[in-house]
Protein backbone atom coordinates (compact mmCIF):
# COMPACT_ATOMS: atom_id res chain seq x y z
CA UNK A 1 0.00 0.00 0.00
CA UNK A 2 0.85 3.85 -0.45
CA UNK A 3 -0.20 6.54 1.70
CA UNK A 4 -0.29 10.12 0.83
CA UNK A 5 -0.30 13.12 2.98
CA UNK A 6 -0.63 16.55 0.91
CA UNK A 7 0.40 19.85 2.60
CA UNK A 8 1.27 23.16 1.30
CA UNK A 9 -2.49 24.73 0.24
CA UNK A 10 -4.22 27.64 1.34
CA UNK A 11 -5.46 31.66 0.84
CA UNK A 12 -3.62 32.96 -1.49
CA UNK A 13 -4.05 36.76 -3.32
CA UNK A 14 -4.34 36.72 -7.35
CA UNK A 15 -0.88 36.94 -8.46
CA UNK A 16 0.90 35.24 -5.95
CA UNK A 17 2.34 31.35 -5.49
CA UNK A 18 1.63 28.22 -3.28
CA UNK A 19 4.01 25.03 -3.59
CA UNK A 20 2.39 22.05 -2.73
CA UNK A 21 3.85 19.06 -1.56
CA UNK A 22 2.30 15.10 -1.28
CA UNK A 23 4.69 12.97 0.58
CA UNK A 24 4.31 9.22 -0.02
CA UNK A 25 5.02 6.33 2.22
CA UNK A 26 4.54 2.53 2.49
CA UNK A 27 6.17 -0.40 1.71
CA UNK A 28 9.25 -0.23 -0.65
CA UNK A 29 7.90 -3.07 -3.15
CA UNK A 30 5.16 0.04 -3.89
CA UNK A 31 7.00 3.08 -3.87
CA UNK A 32 9.62 1.46 -6.03
CA UNK A 33 6.64 0.93 -8.34
CA UNK A 34 5.37 4.19 -8.73
CA UNK A 35 5.54 5.03 -12.02
CA UNK A 36 2.97 8.04 -12.85
CA UNK A 37 2.62 10.73 -9.98
CA UNK A 38 -0.02 13.50 -10.56
CA UNK A 39 -2.00 16.52 -9.11
CA UNK A 40 -5.69 16.89 -9.81
CA UNK A 41 -8.12 19.56 -9.03
CA UNK A 42 -11.70 19.97 -8.14
CA UNK A 43 -13.42 23.11 -8.20
CA UNK A 44 -16.36 23.40 -5.90
CA UNK A 45 -19.27 21.95 -8.09
CA UNK A 46 -17.62 20.13 -10.78
CA UNK A 47 -15.35 17.15 -11.38
CA UNK A 48 -11.95 16.49 -10.47
CA UNK A 49 -9.69 17.36 -13.25
CA UNK A 50 -5.98 16.40 -14.17
CA UNK A 51 -3.21 19.55 -13.46
CA UNK A 52 -0.18 18.09 -14.13
CA UNK A 53 1.54 14.64 -14.26
CA UNK A 54 5.33 13.41 -14.37
CA UNK A 55 5.95 10.20 -15.86
CA UNK A 56 9.72 8.29 -16.17
CA UNK A 57 10.67 7.26 -19.49
CA UNK A 58 14.20 5.48 -18.63
CA UNK A 59 15.84 8.39 -16.51
CA UNK A 60 13.97 11.09 -18.33
CA UNK A 61 10.93 12.37 -16.57
CA UNK A 62 7.69 13.54 -19.04
CA UNK A 63 5.97 16.11 -17.33
CA UNK A 64 2.65 17.38 -18.82
CA UNK A 65 0.15 19.91 -17.93
CA UNK A 66 -3.53 21.05 -18.14
CA UNK A 67 -3.35 24.13 -20.73
CA UNK A 68 -4.52 26.74 -18.40
CA UNK A 69 -1.80 26.20 -16.19
CA UNK A 70 1.20 25.87 -18.70
CA UNK A 71 4.18 28.24 -18.29
CA UNK A 72 2.76 28.71 -14.77
CA UNK A 73 2.91 25.22 -12.51
CA UNK A 74 5.35 23.20 -12.55
CA UNK A 75 5.36 19.68 -11.39
CA UNK A 76 8.55 17.93 -9.79
CA UNK A 77 9.75 15.11 -7.12
CA UNK A 78 12.43 14.37 -4.63
CA UNK A 79 12.98 10.58 -5.00
CA UNK A 80 15.26 10.51 -2.17
CA UNK A 81 12.08 11.69 0.16
CA UNK A 82 9.56 10.11 -1.47
CA UNK A 83 7.76 13.47 -2.62
CA UNK A 84 6.07 15.01 -5.42
CA UNK A 85 5.72 18.86 -5.52
CA UNK A 86 3.26 21.38 -7.25
CA UNK A 87 4.81 24.86 -7.94
CA UNK A 88 2.26 27.42 -8.85
CA UNK A 89 2.91 30.90 -9.44
CA UNK A 90 0.87 33.67 -11.05
CA UNK A 91 -2.34 32.24 -9.48
CA UNK A 92 -6.03 32.96 -10.86
CA UNK A 93 -9.25 32.84 -8.71
CA UNK A 94 -9.86 30.23 -11.28
CA UNK A 95 -7.19 27.90 -9.08
CA UNK A 96 -9.21 27.51 -6.77
CA UNK A 97 -10.09 23.79 -5.23
CA UNK A 98 -9.28 21.36 -3.57
CA UNK A 99 -5.99 19.85 -5.04
CA UNK A 100 -5.34 16.02 -4.48
CA UNK A 101 -2.09 14.26 -5.14
CA UNK A 102 -2.19 11.09 -7.05
CA UNK A 103 0.26 8.18 -7.70
CA UNK A 104 -0.12 4.78 -9.99
CA UNK A 105 2.11 1.47 -8.32
CA UNK A 106 1.97 -2.08 -9.78
CA UNK A 107 -1.27 -0.57 -11.50
CA UNK A 108 -2.99 0.63 -8.33
CA UNK A 109 -4.29 3.93 -8.21
CA UNK A 110 -3.49 5.74 -5.13
CA UNK A 111 -4.87 9.32 -3.57
CA UNK A 112 -4.11 11.70 -1.00
CA UNK A 113 -7.03 13.11 1.21
CA UNK A 114 -6.40 16.54 -0.46
CA UNK A 115 -5.44 20.29 0.44
CA UNK A 116 -7.66 23.33 -0.02
CA UNK A 117 -6.35 26.62 -2.20
CA UNK A 118 -8.04 29.77 -2.63
CA UNK A 119 -6.86 32.02 -4.69
CA UNK A 120 -9.18 35.15 -4.45
CA UNK A 121 -9.41 38.24 -6.67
Amino acid sequence: QVQLVESGGGLVQAGGSLRLSCAASGTIYRLNAINTRAWYRQAPGKQRDLVASITPRGPTDYPDYLDSVKGRFTISRDNAKNTVYLQMNSLKPEDTGVYYCYVRSYGDDYWGQGTQVVVSS
